[in-house]
């Protein structure tokens, strides 16, 4: 097959819990050869995280960890850490989420690392920096109340929630995903690594987009406003017969296509309705205009009725109807991958499409200290490459 654009690529990936493993499934997706370390008997946090398991492993676990071998090392034995310093000497890229100083302590650094392989590309993700914020505990819950997405988020103004899913943890594997690769391409040029840094909230007020914006540019502070959004609407949900329903109006053309729809060609031309800038000013009595309308009919009733004429609407789906709804579009929103007793374990496909070089799923998630034997022999050894089957299952 054709080789992957990361092929050739050894990650040593001291990361645990979501973002760092985020991070290095991906670049494992595009070929690399990751290895994940972990503390024996105990291992990365999220083989804890459960209900729900699958096949006797955490399912939080395996969502972030396939195409990786696992290498347990305790960093205070004398010959384990002698394999994470050969680990390192042979790594292109390195990748740690714990708190600042904690490698350092190891001799195991960013500066240790310089020394050691100036090639390597050392990435390090904390929760908020390594300078005055290098002591506080970096949980995406905690940054999402603190970085401000708590107090954009929830149904109405004094009842802030967290999102659905620790979503400042994969924006920052995203970021760092980005970071890493462009350090690689340098060193291409340059010859030389360099330290990628994240911290989760950065990331966060970065993800705010057009909130931050808002304030750094305008100095408007937003606050809770439930399922709609603060500078377009129609752009929230709304009640139809049987459930939820999402309409997302982003300009006049398709207001107009949704009154027409709806069977009210007039409320287009209502002054309190005209422009966007209208409704925002307007919201209230627009959504109660709307509601008494949509609420006479199913979502799927018009979602089939709406979207034939360019509305955005569908309805509010669970897991199930979404994963339904990917399959029904072709999408192949799963790939399955054997797990421990040989059964399919259908995990979630990587969402970056290439032409040549689509990513590729060769090995399920690692059961603890799998690899430990076959890699442990190899950093023992004289500098080789390490051998693994490249293709897919």
């Amino acid at each position: 097959m054709t080789g992957l654009p990361l092929d050739g690529v050894l990650v040593a990936d001291f990361g645990r819990v979501l973002a760092a493993p985020y991070l290095t499934m991906l670049l494992a997706d595009l070929g690399a050869d990751v290895i994940k370390v972990e503390q024996p008997g105990t291992g990365d946090d999220t083989r804890a995280w459960g209900p729900p398991h699958a096949q006797g492993e955490a399912t939080y676990f395996l969502s972030v960890n396939r195409n990786k071998r696992s290498l347990t090392l305790d960093l205070r034995d004398p010959a384990d850490h002698a394999r994470a310093v050969e680990l390192l000497r042979r790594a292109d890229v390195l990748v740690e989420n714990f708190r600042p100083g904690t490698m350092a302590r190891h001799g195991l650094g960013p500066d240790d690392a310089r020394a050691l392989n100036p090639r390597l590309v050392y990435c390090s993700i904390t929760g908020f920096g390594t300078g005055q914020g290098a002591g506080l505990p970096g949980y995406d819950l905690l940054v999402q109340a603190v970085g401000g997405l708590m107090s954009v988020t929830g149904p109405a103004p004094g009842e802030p929630v967290k999102t659905g899913v620790a979503v400042v943890d994969v924006l920052t594997g995203l970021h760092a995903a980005v970071g890493v690769l462009a350090a690689l391409r340098e060193r291409d040029t340059t010859g030389r690594g360099q330290l990628v840094e994240l911290n989760l909230l950065s990331t966060l007020l970065s993800g705010l987009v057009n909130q931050s914006a808002g304030y750094t540019l305008a100095g408007a502070v937003p606050g809770i406003l439930g399922n709609r959004h603060p500078s377009i609407a129609p752009y929230e949900v709304f009640t139809a017969a049987d459930r939820p329903l999402v309409v997302a109006v982003g300009n006049d053309r398709q207001f107009a296509a949704l009154c027409r729809g709806i069977g009210a060609p007039a409320l287009a031309a209502d002054p309190r309705f005209a422009t966007n800038a209208d409704r925002v000013a307007h919201v209230g009595p627009l959504a109660r205009e709307l509601t008494a309308r949509l609420e006479r009919r199913t979502a799927a009733e018009w979602f089939a009725v709406l979207t034939p004429l360019g509305v955005p609407c569908g309805p509010v789906n669970d897991l199930a109807d979404a994963f339904a709804l990917a399959d029904s579009l072709g999408l192949a929103p799963r790939v399955p991958l054997p797990g421990p007793d040989g059964r399919p374990l259908d995990l979630v496909a990587n969402p970056i499409g290439l032409s040549r070089t689509p990513p590729r799923y060769h090995l399920p998630p690692p059961r603890l200290g799998e690899h430990t034997a076959e890699l442990a022999a190899w950093l023992d050894a004289p500098a080789t490459p390490p051998t693994t089957s490249q293709e897919p299952i």
